[in-house]
């Protein structure tokens, strides 16, 4: 008798999950509906405009690590031992 309980007491929550939605109850449904009006009642941020945008630093095409190996292999064939 004692195993029983158990292996059931996991399952009591998926099984009340289960019940309440088979009789047309969602839970947390009125939770989801409440922020979604609150979320969407608030006014937008108003952003202020920038003045100047500012200049992007050059970027820097340094090959390294894993793409070293990838781009020294793409310059010739695999090994003969490797071809089938």
């Amino acid at each position: 008798m004692h195993g029983v309980f158990e292996n059931v007491l996991p399952l009591v929550p998926l099984l009340l999950l289960v019940v309440s939605l088979l009789l047309g109850r969602y839970p947390g449904c009125d939770a989801v509906v409440r922020l979604s009006e609150r979320l969407g009642a608030q006014q937008p941020r108003r952003r202020r405009a920038k003045a100047q945008p500012r200049p992007r630093a050059p970027r820097f095409h340094s090959v390294s690590g894993g793409l070293l190996i990838a781009f020294g292999l793409a310059q010739r064939p695999p090994p003969p031992a490797l071809q089938s």
